[in-house]
């Protein structure tokens, strides 16, 4: 799945050849609808969202340049998509107000994170996700579970990479908050007590 093999299709689509755009779709339908549906929250409107994308993709294409991977160009869209449906629908997230949390909190929590078996974590990080205003759980996927870099961060959301950095850290202290207050009490007094 490398930048060279899409371009390769790109260029194929480009000359007329467009029932090349099923091997784009197959590559990327997975990754766009995991986004979409992670900022809108609702399944049928992930699926509506995800075609909408690939239409946009579609008849952009021309547009593409090749000075970011395809994927990013494509994230972007995406993301962009999912900014119009939400203003469109004028949906209020329900952002809490989140008291400040240390840094010796935020480290503490991560010890016991670090303690919990990768699937019950991931489980718990993505059930907390959930929980944030939809462009910040977004920003976190990007990062931390499709492993983009803090660059193609940037391009996606169209800021600067300063900018994501500090996001980042404000969304981790949040995402540290909720999981504070989901992890059971007795969990987290389990794993306190075991690192003594």
């Amino acid at each position: 799945m490398t930048f060279i093999e899409d371009q390769h299709y790109i260029n194929l689509i480009l000359n007329g050849n467009t029932n090349s755009f099923a091997t784009l779709v197959d590559r990327y339908k997975d990754m766009v609808y995991t986004l979409a549906l992670k900022m809108l929250n609702n399944k049928e409107e992930a699926e509506e969202i995800a075609q909408d994308t690939f239409i946009k993709v579609f008849n952009s294409l021309s547009k593409f340049k090749g000075e970011s991977k395809f994927s990013t160009w494509v994230y972007k869209v995406t993301y962009n998509t999912c900014l119009d449906a939400l203003k469109k629908k004028k949906k209020q997230n329900n952002v809490a107000y989140i008291e400040d949390f240390s840094e010796h909190q935020t480290k503490k929590l991560e010890g016991i994170l670090d303690n919990i078996d990768e699937k019950e974590r991931n489980r718990a990080i993505q059930d907390c996700l959930e929980e944030l205003p939809s462009d910040e759980a977004f920003l976190l996927t990007l990062y931390y579970f499709d492993d983009k870099s803090i660059e193609e961060v940037a391009k996606v959301v169209n800021i600067s990479t300063d900018n994501v950095k500090i996001k980042l850290f404000r969304t981790r202290k949040k995402l540290a908050t909720i999981l504070k207050k989901r992890l059971e009490p007795e969990m987290l007094d389990y794993y306190e007590y075991e690192r003594r």
